[in-house]
């Protein structure tokens, strides 16, 4: 595709993707009309960087949905002053969202592949506030710090706090939940010092995060 025909596919991504997938925040539609996917996309896979559909990264890992990514960043509301939180960097695409929205990022992925792709597309698009580390955080991350906004971008097959308790008062977390073929986008507020909201957002499937614990079950 030309730059014309990926700017097209942009703005049919906004307008026929996320509006119909209720996003409707108009700061999130501006920024994803912003920000190229594209220089985030594996280059073999550049012309779907704006199709309705999960994206190769390797290693059975996939850039979301852009409507999903969507949806997230809708939920979150991240605002200019907060920090944020990512699991998952994969690409970087999500982690330069965030950063264009909030403060500060810290984003995590557990394969150093990733780590540098992300660090090669943040510095080529310019981003200068995410933070990148190389560590397992599939049972929560502890860096000493409290976030406003935390987003976890591979899926948990069962839900544990180990995230939650990394929000501050009033901070929000996404995550998804479940096993394939259906999983649950959840929005966990924290309301109290023991106490949490959580909303149902949508169903969705996506990768597990590697090495997410879950319940084995017992042998009859």
């Amino acid at each position: 595709m030309t730059e014309v025909d990926l700017a097209a596919a942009r703005e049919n991504m906004v307008e026929q993707q996320l509006r119909t997938w209720e996003v409707l925040n108009e700061r999130i539609l501006d920024l994803l009309e912003r920000i190229p996917r594209e220089h985030f996309t594996p280059e073999a896979y550049t012309n779907l960087a704006y199709a309705d559909m999960q994206v190769p990264l390797g290693h059975g890992e996939v850039m979301l949905e852009p409507k999903v990514e969507g949806r997230l960043l809708q939920a979150l509301d991240p605002q200019p002053h907060e920090r944020a939180l990512e699991i998952g960097t994969g690409s970087g695409y999500l982690s330069t969202c965030l950063a264009q929205l909030c403060g500060h990022v810290t984003s995590v992925d557990i394969r150093p592949d990733f780590t540098d792709m992300a660090r090669q597309n943040l510095e080529h698009n310019g981003v200068h506030n995410v933070h990148l580390e190389t560590e397992d955080a599939c049972r929560g991350w502890d860096d000493g710090r409290q976030y406003e906004v935390i987003a976890v971008t591979g899926s948990l097959p069962e839900h544990h706090d180990g995230f939650q308790k990394r929000l501050t008062q009033g901070g929000r977390l996404f995550m998804i939940v479940g096993k394939p073929p259906i999983m649950e986008a959840l929005l966990i507020t924290r309301v109290g010092e023991d106490q949490w909201a959580t909303e149902s957002l949508f169903d969705t499937s996506a990768p597990a995060l590697v090495g997410a614990p879950f319940t084995q079950p017992f042998d009859l």
